[in-house]
């Protein structure tokens, strides 16, 4: 039987997250189209009959402008020295960029396997262009690095990344029960989610300025009732986020509210209250009260 850790490591927005979702066959991660979508490492469990794998989601790679830039970084950087295989995932409908080559020089430099994915390989018909951009990844590399084309979007292939990634972890027992699918608790959960819904709903600077923190989960056998802090940067953000008459807040909790009662399988109260907090994505004491810290 196989056991061991692996790494997703890309890009913003190559697809991690729902690469994840899809191997998992359930929503353990959020997703949307904004970068910096994932903010913290976060465990996927995935049992079978052939071993245990946990993988574990990184914030996407990108040049940091801030403090919680720098935490993001961390949070991929320091994932990669435990893991027992390294998923490098890239965007396959186009070739290497910048980011990419210096995911390759900066963090990948290591004697644990790598496994080059190609994701959203769906979107281009033309198999010679695959070919060009895939090219363009392996040169990255002095190492001979496997390659697999997927979609994570569709499931393409998925099945032979997972052949793949069996067949490049150790022999052992497995670490979790087979029916644990992350460690993540109700307050971790709750906070992505609500988070996931202000990603969803507005635009321009709001998503990259929000933190959600869960001030009280009161649990109970009919109903959990979750009262909730969403902090922004400026009071124009503050105006954004309630909305003409409350009517965007209203809209993000009800639609947070509906996605964590189908978690919990009862009802949910929700409250929401938007407070300013300046500057918050360049302050520690700011990070270490939304948990953005090693």
């Amino acid at each position: 039987m196989k056991s061991g850790f692996t790494v997703i490591i890309g890009r913003p927005n190559v697809g991690k997250s729902t690469l994840l979702n899809k191997i998992l066959g359930q929503k353990i991660v959020i997703t949307t189209d904004k970068a910096q979508t994932t903010r913290k490492r976060i465990k996927g469990i995935y049992t079978s009959d052939e071993g245990q794998i946990v993988f574990i989601d990184t914030p996407g790679v990108h040049k940091p402008l801030n403090k919680l830039g720098e935490f993001l970084l961390d949070e991929a950087k320091i994932a990669v020295p435990d893991a027992d295989l390294i998923i490098f995932l890239a965007d396959g409908s186009e070739p290497a960029g910048k980011g990419d080559k210096w995911i390759a020089q900066n963090i990948l430099q290591t004697e644990t396997p790598v496994i080059i994915v190609l994701n959203k390989v769906d979107r281009v018909k033309n198999l010679n262009k695959i070919e060009e951009n895939l090219l363009t990844y392996k040169m990255l590399f002095d190492k001979n690095y496997p390659v697999v084309k997927v979609s994570a979007k569709t499931g393409r292939n998925i099945d032979t990344l997972m052949k793949n990634i069996y067949k490049n972890l150790p022999q052992g027992e497995p670490m979790y029960p087979e029916d644990v699918v992350t460690e993540e608790s109700m307050r971790d959960i709750s906070e992505e989610v609500i988070r996931e819904k202000i990603l969803l709903n507005t635009s321009d600077e709001i998503p990259h300025s929000v933190a959600v923190k869960i001030e009280s989960y009161i649990e109970s056998e009919e109903i959990d009732r979750i009262y909730t802090t969403i902090y922004c940067e400026t009071k124009s953000q503050k105006g954004i986020l309630i909305g003409k008459g409350g009517g965007l807040l209203k809209k993000i909790g009800t639609e947070a509210r509906q996605e964590l009662e189908k978690i919990v399988e009862k009802k949910v109260f929700l409250g929401l209250e938007v407070k300013v907090e300046k500057d918050w994505r360049k302050k520690q004491s700011a990070l270490k009260n939304f948990g953005y810290e090693q």
